[in-house]
């Protein structure tokens, strides 16, 4: 078996890596790049941060498109399950771009709904590496689905949303800073 360690303790994979393929989409962002640290902005208060979902837009996504979603996803918190910071669906096929701040709740699109992230909350929950820990990888990604709703709620887990975005999936791009 081949494991990273990093620090002495083993290094989570990529959630992606281990589904199956799909195509890739673009995803770019104003305010968020690969690899790179996430400014405070966009981080938990709990951290000093302010919470606040970084702008996205995406392209180059299959025609039959029904609809997006959009998550992000810390497959190195310390609980063996990783942490949902944001789970954002319904998004129509019209929809390829989301505002600095649309995680709030009051700017996502007509029709899309966020479910509780692992803070419990129904909007974009900030990073928030424990204090001494190495740097966490916030994966945001965007996927398009081909159905135009898929089977969630606004209770539904985020575990059980992932769940459902695989199988409906027919493209996905990400952008990985860290914090």
């Amino acid at each position: 078996m081949n494991v990273t360690v990093l620090l002495d303790r083993a290094v989570a994979p990529d959630p992606y890596v281990l589904l199956p393929p799909v195509p890739p989409l673009d995803l770019r962002s104003d305010d968020i790049e690969d690899g790179q640290r996430l400014h405070l902005t966009f981080t938990s208060a709990t951290q000093g941060g302010q919470d606040i979902s970084p702008e996205l837009h995406w392209s180059g996504f299959p025609r039959e498109t029904r609809s997006f979603a959009v998550t992000c996803f810390d497959p190195d918190a310390p609980t063996g399950s990783g942490f949902w910071h944001w789970v954002l669906v319904g998004l129509r096929p019209t929809v390829i771009s989301l505002a600095r701040g649309a995680g709030t709740g009051s700017g996502i699109p007509e029709g899309a709904f966020h479910v509780p992230n692992d803070y419990g909350e129904p909007s974009y929950g900030g990073a928030a590496p424990p204090k001494g820990d190495r740097p966490h990888r916030y994966v945001f990604a965007a996927h398009a689905l081909d159905v135009a709703t898929i089977d969630v709620t606004p209770d539904t887990s985020p575990a059980m949303v992932g769940f459902n975005l695989t199988f409906h999936s027919l493209a996905r791009a990400v952008v990985r800073p860290i914090a």
